[in-house]
């Protein structure tokens, strides 16, 4: 059975990727520089090595290839795209004073969120209660890293228009992944240390590649020992058939 992110997608061709970013930057990540000293392949040829296409005979862009090095793979993939708000209030229906889609492959949009997520999070300092100044942010950034790039890669990319949604209030944040739980993973295991299955294997290999994950199965563990420690609430998992719910409850502590 083929994973949907090796399926080529026929409405597309080689023009819809970025070779550049192919080239000298995920290459470079992907092969040793020796390697690529050494290889005398086409740049097909690469691509097609690297399952951005489904082969050099038939060069069709895959939903990797589209996800990973597309021009605007939104064209392709309707909900590939990230809704961030951030939501002055605790409520929907409150006052937006920050909205973006935030669009293009992979690696753009988990730059450009985590500088959302850097621009919103408030760090509070304390001087009084020791010699050395105290900083405590309302969410450890790593631990947002963890659970929004958890998001991006377990999410289903078929069959939906459904973007990775983030809300922002002011007292939590909810991440929204569109698909449920899937394959080993159930309601019963999720967030367990190594427990982990892969609806886009080939993506989550590409994003290791890339460097914005390093241990498959632990971004969970990892997320709620930096929340704990950061003196956050332990986040709530809403697991439904057709999506994932993340709420992390901000460090009510740098109220007082």
């Amino acid at each position: 059975m083929q994973h949907f992110d090796l399926c080529p997608i026929p409405s597309s061709n080689i023009s819809d990727l970025n070779l550049a970013l192919f080239i000298y930057e995920y290459l470079p990540q992907a092969v040793s520089q020796e390697i690529l000293e050494q290889n005398e392949r086409t740049v097909n040829e690469q691509l097609a090595a690297t399952k951005m296409i489904a082969s050099v005979d038939e060069p069709i862009p895959t939903v990797l290839g589209i996800l990973t090095i597309g021009k605007r793979p939104q064209d392709f993939l309707h909900g590939a795209y990230i809704q961030f708000l951030r939501i002055d209030g605790n409520e929907l229906t409150d006052e937006i004073f920050d909205s973006e889609e935030i669009r293009g492959a992979i690696s753009d949009q988990i730059r450009r969120l985590d500088e959302k997520l850097m621009g919103h999070n408030r760090v509070a300092v304390d001087i009084t209660s020791g010699p050395i100044e105290k900083r405590t942010a309302d969410y450890p950034l790593e631990a947002l890293q963890q659970i929004t790039r958890n998001a991006i890669m377990h999410r289903t990319y078929e069959g939906t228009h459904a973007p990775v949604r983030v809300n922002w209030f002011n007292n939590r944040i909810e991440i929204l992944s569109p698909g449920g739980v899937f394959g080993g993973v159930t309601k019963d295991n999720f967030g367990d240390p190594g427990a982990t299955d892969y609806r886009n294997p080939n993506l989550a290999e590409a994003m290791r590649t890339l460097g914005f994950v390093q241990r498959f199965g632990m971004g969970i563990p990892i997320a709620r020992r930096l929340l704990s420690k950061n003196g956050n609430a332990e986040p709530n998992f809403s697991l439904l058939d057709t999506f994932i719910n993340v709420t992390i409850y901000r460090n009510d502590r740098n109220d007082s």
